[in-house]
């Protein structure tokens, strides 16, 4: 009304009218009606699908426990399953003959090496796990973990060799350049993509090459993302700090030592 009396109201959102003075009901209704017609209930934006929640693992069994795995336990398990019988590896010594299981046994003991030495830095409050498989049939020799960050460790044993590492490329014996710093970067996104899926926090990740066993290590790289030591010089990392949490190194930790998180890695 002029006056400002009430004499209805509708309601936009169910159409329904309220008609509060009988006399002027059929003006209410014709009204309030047009009204409705011409002012639609505005369409409200859609609230938005909520996060994926982030995922849960399993309870861990110690069948998917990898706190359990031995320094090169998956090229030992290759050797115990699908390594030469006695009269193969007699033969071959016989003919002095080199095979590919030489490779693997040289490589198990380089990762033996340096897994005793990451041990060691257990006492400074560092995790340590060894031969984590992945997807595709490969493993990461060692991860450490700790109030550092983590650290994906790759193990080169190159026995009374010289190696030269540049910016992207490694030279064992002024050889042919091997690709270790690209596959040892690339290994490390996989592990922060494992970790950070489950932990739900920034896992900063950096890539190790060690080098077991070599006569001499030179680094000339200016730009070199990877760090790089001979297995001695693992006690560097010891002291190192200020990136994770006690509650976060548990929490990488809990993730990392679980098998199935990394099954499509």
């Amino acid at each position: 009304m002029s006056d400002g009396t009430a004499v209805g109201w509708a309601d936009v959102r169910t159409g329904d009218i309220t008609v509060l003075n009988a006399e002027y009901r059929d003006d209410v209704i014709a009204v309030l009606t047009h009204h409705l017609r011409n002012n639609p209930e505005p369409v409200l934006p859609q609230r938005g699908p909520e996060s994926e929640a982030r995922p849960k693992l399993p309870p861990l069994t110690p069948a998917d426990d990898l706190a359990a795995n031995r320094p090169g336990e998956a090229l030992r398990d290759l050797l115990d399953n699908s390594g030469p019988g006695l009269i193969e590896r007699v033969v071959s010594q016989f003919l002095r003959r080199r095979t590919e299981w030489d490779s693997w046994r040289k490589g198990l003991a380089g990762e033996r090496r340096v897994g005793a030495e990451l041990n060691r830095l257990a006492h400074h409050g560092w995790r340590v796990l060894h031969s984590i498989p992945l997807a595709d049939k490969v493993d990461v020799d060692h991860l450490l973990i700790g109030p550092g960050g983590v650290f994906s460790i790759n193990t080169k044993h190159h026995h009374k060799k010289a190696v030269w590492v540049g910016d992207d490329s490694v030279k064992v014996d002024h050889g042919k350049p091997v690709p270790y710093a690209r596959k040892s970067r690339a290994e490390a996104k996989r592990v922060v993509q494992v970790l950070e899926r489950y932990c739900g926090f920034p896992v900063p990740v950096e890539p190790v090459l060690v080098f077991v066993g070599v006569t001499d290590l030179k680094v000339v790289a200016t730009q070199l993302s990877v760090r790089v030591y001979q297995e001695r010089q693992l006690a560097a990392l010891a002291p190192l700090s200020g990136v994770l949490t006690a509650e976060q190194v548990e929490r990488v930790y809990g993730v990392a030592r679980h098998r199935q998180a990394w099954s499509l890695a």
